[in-house]
């Protein structure tokens, strides 16, 4: 089992947009859910910032600033790039019974080049 946290990324579009505070921001997730909540709470995140759709949403994680994921990074969190997060997006996929190999990421997280 293991927590993962993505790089930081500018979103100040959807920040703006949805008149958020901050404009950098990662992603934490883990093996389960479980112990993402128990790594979450380690950091003081509230539950409620727990991002998961419905149950068929394979893509859950928290949000985080880069001051929250160094403090991950420094509990033992592993430093992933977005395409680190596809085995473990596809593998969720899998679990749930979808087509692995499927997986995608949010067209906000894309870089404009990799955009369609």
């Amino acid at each position: 089992m293991a927590i993962y946290v993505d790089e930081v990324r500018d979103y100040t579009f959807i920040a703006k947009a949805r008149r958020l505070r901050h404009t950098h921001w990662c992603h934490l997730t883990a093996d389960t859910e479980e112990e993402l909540h128990a790594f979450a709470a380690l950091l003081g995140l509230k539950r409620a910032w727990f991002q998961k759709k419905n149950e068929r949403d394979y893509r859950w994680h928290y949000d985080v600033t880069p001051p929250k994921r160094a403090q991950a990074v420094k509990l033992g969190a592993q430093e992933i790039d977005r395409r680190g997060l596809l085995p473990i997006l596809d593998a969720r996929r899998a679990a749930l019974g979808m087509e692995p190999g499927a997986a995608v990421l949010d067209r906000a997280t894309r870089k404009p080049e990799e955009q369609q």
